[in-house]
């Protein structure tokens, strides 16, 4: 059985940058699981400048936005994944239920959020899973933000508690704050 790490931080905070290194430590092959949809030419700028800083002699990258434990199961091959970032996972799921006149719950997301750790936690890979760090900002001043921010927070929790490691990113600096399952 493969083990589950987690690093969060602030928006520009290295995460990214660490959690490549971090995984580049681990055996291959190595599957980048992207979640960010392209929505507009900023963000497809921003995607690319990601795809090149990827060694693709490491790195298979594989871009879904929602079946996250799908993608997992077919790709037995890969001794590592990365999945950057649940962040826009979330928000890809709000977003996908909103399409269909839903609102995406906290039921659903505790739904999402184990049964994708369940399905990392049958595999042999190593998963790695990289979040914005909400707790640290201001409150909004919209209730959909606030929503969104504290169902991000939720998700943290769920992950961070079933992690092995959990990093903190700030400055570009990671700190350790979880070691081993406690």
């Amino acid at each position: 059985m493969g083990k589950l790490y987690l690093i969060v931080g602030g928006r520009r905070s290295g995460k990214s940058d660490f959690a490549l290194k971090f995984a580049e430590s681990f055996a291959g092959p190595h599957a980048f699981l992207a979640t960010c949809p392209f929505i507009d030419g900023e963000m497809e700028q921003r995607i690319r400048k990601h795809q090149q800083e990827r060694d693709t002699s490491i790195w298979s990258t594989i871009e879904e936005e929602i079946q996250l434990s799908g993608i997992i199961r077919q790709n037995e091959k890969f001794n590592l994944f990365l999945i950057d970032c649940v962040t826009l996972w979330i928000n890809n799921h709000i977003f996908q239920a909103n399409e269909r006149g839903h609102t995406f719950l906290e039921e659903d997301l505790t739904r999402e959020v184990n049964s994708l750790l369940n399905v990392c936690a049958e595999i042999r890979a190593d998963v790695i899973l990289v979040s914005n760090e909400t707790g640290l900002g201001v409150v909004p001043d919209n209730p959909e933000t606030r929503f969104f921010l504290d169902l991000l927070g939720r998700c943290n929790q769920i992950v961070a508690a079933r992690s092995e490691e959990v990093y903190m990113v700030s400055c570009g600096i990671p700190i350790k704050i979880k070691k081993g399952n406690s």
